[in-house]
């Protein structure tokens, strides 16, 4: 009998936490929420509230229902095979469709080096599939190799994230910090849609649940790793957006399209810039490697489960999915080509903000089966009163997200979502002959 595969601990857990919620998108984002005014950092508040309720959901269960899968076992062990399937379909979709959006994102930070990029379609696809399978291989060699390159790239991601919001502490001026509220509506009004922009900067926060089988003593290891990966993308997140209101003036920062570089600049010169713009890069690949993991891990335990193929849930000498990690990285190819034709554009934008909706849809059913497993199995008797706050607090900021993706992105993830009954059935059907 060989050698089980390695594990990995608490460090390599919460850079997968980390790695996979700090993305390209955060590096900009403080320049959209300046349009709205210092309003938006109440809108981080409470999405970070939210977030860390939903982290301690994810903690809480990782310690009842010992299984690897997080948002796909969770909801299973409470509604069943059914809803089981069709969070694991969902998520999957989302995994390998935004891994498309992410390399995108990657190819669009290497273009502020390299120009050529933005007109070349040719380098575009050969430096796209370039990484999708480089990424992939790295994955193919197990959880340990995948969860070196996260260690790495997270420390590089958030050093000149944290050169910022330090440094900039000196170059902050309150005379450049904007306004309550810019907007021309009232603050009512104004409120849901940062928080709504800030929402998807935290998706991810259950990454260390899923290969929690391959996690040294996962009912500590996860939920120290969830709760401590949230909190500190939350610190940077928050820090870096009020740093960034006071070094630059505020119409500035409304047309930035790198805050973060030009407020690096105004620190430390071109070398500051240059600085984050690295940073950018290594931030996407990243979050590229760690949901490619992800892509591989959710169909593993799904498949173990016999819910999905039994392709997917075939193991290497190094305990990695390779035939679903392959799987998984020709569908992005597939949709990665798709976006490289100019008529397509708009609708793979669409196509990810529905993914993005499906990706939610977990949370809500987790919440849901944080309660619902209190009742039925009576776990946590003691403090079933906190237990239930906690899951219903949950339920609904997780509802409230869904619905604040607008009606027409809930109306198509949804129809996404029922696309896998047929798979479903199949499943079964194939099941009864086994």
């Amino acid at each position: 009998m060989g050698k089980p595969p390695p594990k990995i601990g608490l460090i390599t857990a919460t850079s997968i936490v980390i790695g996979n919620m700090i993305g390209v998108g955060i590096f900009i984002l403080p320049a959209a929420l300046s349009k709205y005014g210092s309003i938006s950092l109440l809108g981080w508040v409470f999405t970070t509230i939210g977030a860390l309720i939903l982290a301690k959901i994810f903690s809480n269960f990782s310690k009842i229902v010992k299984k690897s899968g997080g948002p796909y076992a969770y909801p299973k062990s409470a509604f069943g095979d059914f809803i089981g399937f069709l969070i694991a379909w969902g998520y999957w979709l989302s995994c390998w469709i935004g891994n498309a959006a992410l390399t995108v994102a990657i190819i669009g930070a290497l273009s502020f080096f390299y120009p050529i990029l933005e007109t070349n379609a040719l380098y575009k696809v050969i430096i796209g599939l370039g990484l999708i399978w480089f990424f992939t291989w790295i994955n193919t060699r197990g959880i340990k190799e995948s969860g070196k390159v996260q260690v790495i790239t997270t420390i590089l991601k958030l050093t000149p994230l944290l050169f910022v919001i330090l440094v900039g502490v000196f170059f902050f001026r309150l005379e450049n910090f904007p306004q309550f509220n810019l907007t021309s509506e009232s603050d009512f009004e104004t409120f849901p849609m940062v928080a709504a922009l800030t929402l998807y900067a935290f998706l991810g926060l259950e990454c260390a649940t899923i290969p929690s089988q391959s996690i040294k003593d996962p009912e500590k290891t996860i939920p120290r790793a969830t709760m401590m990966g949230t909190l500190i993308t939350a610190s940077v997140y928050i820090l870096g957006t009020v740093v960034l209101f006071g070094i630059l003036p505020i119409d500035r920062l409304q047309t930035s399209a790198a805050p973060f570089a030009e407020a690096a600049r105004i620190i430390a010169g071109d070398f500051g810039g240059y600085f984050v713009a690295i940073g950018v890069i290594i931030s996407g690949i990243g979050v590229l490697n760690g949901w490619i993991m992800v892509t591989g891990q959710v169909p593993l335990a799904t498949a173990k489960d016999g819910l999905f193929p039994r392709v997917f849930g075939k193991e290497n000498k190094k305990g990695a999915p390779a035939l679903g990690l392959i799987i998984g990285s020709l569908l992005t190819t597939a949709v990665l080509l798709m976006n490289l034709s100019e008529g397509l554009v708009n609708q793979f934008k669409f196509i990810v903000d529905i993914v993005v909706f499906v990706a939610l849809v977990p949370y809500l059913f987790t919440a849901a089966a944080y309660i619902l497993i209190l009742i039925e199995k009576k776990v946590h008797v003691h403090s079933w009163v906190k237990t239930f706050v906690l899951g219903s607090l949950g339920f609904l900021y997780s509802l409230w997200a869904i619905f604040g993706s607008g009606q027409e992105t809930v109306f198509y993830g949804f129809i996404l979502l029922m696309l896998g009954i047929p798979f479903y059935v199949l499943m079964k059907w194939n099941k009864r002959f086994d």
